[in-house]
């Protein structure tokens, strides 16, 4: 079923992916028009228009309209609004990537990063810290999670547990806290 849905909203946006297809719905997103008057709005011939209209009547954008031996069609506008509300939320669009492994370039990081990341029993440190920010996120979110919530730590404490991970201790206790996963008051830190 899922991807049916991507299938469908592939057609979608390859029927909107031409110039002329475009401007016809802009057209008859105000008025009703017929191939006559399309082809002479666009300077076009009345056969590639009514080609461009096929294509978004089996998407079901367009409606048609006989009146004696002239067709006129117009914009379904319903259509639109409901495939705006399925498709362009925020959600919606974040489930087309449901198939896909979100943590593989995370994991990539790490293993880059971390020595020997994949192997629990090996004993694992920070590499170096990285300079992208995105990545250096990744790294320290890592170091993070080695810290308990709730729990406050001393500054030697806290030294003693980053000196484990990374031998420039003050360096990555200065990224964590840069990087607001860590906060400090009167020499005692804590996990945000």
């Amino acid at each position: 079923m899922k991807n049916e849905k991507l299938q469908n909203l592939l057609r979608f946006f390859k029927a909107l992916a031409d110039e002329s297809r475009l401007k016809i719905i802009g057209i008859l997103a105000n008025q009703e028009c017929s191939v006559e008057e399309l082809a002479v709005l666009l300077e076009l011939k009345e056969p590639t228009i009514s080609h461009h209209l096929t294509k978004l009547k089996q998407l079901e954008l367009v409606r048609m309209r006989p009146e004696g031996n002239t067709h006129f069609y117009q914009l379904d506008k319903k259509l639109l609004q409901t495939m705006s509300k399925e498709v362009f939320y925020p959600e919606k669009i974040s489930s087309l990537a449901d198939d896909v492994n979100l943590q593989s370039w995370q994991m990539k990081v790490l293993n880059t990063y971390i020595g020997d990341f994949e192997n629990p029993e090996s004993v694992q440190y920070v590499r170096e810290i990285p300079n992208s920010s995105k990545k250096r996120l990744t790294v320290l979110k890592w170091v993070i999670d080695k810290f308990e919530l709730g729990v406050e730590y001393p500054q030697d404490k806290l030294d003693e547990i980053l000196k484990r991970y990374y031998p420039d201790f003050e360096t990555l206790r200065k990224a964590l806290i840069d990087s607001r996963l860590m906060q400090e008051n009167n020499g005692m830190y804590w996990r945000s």
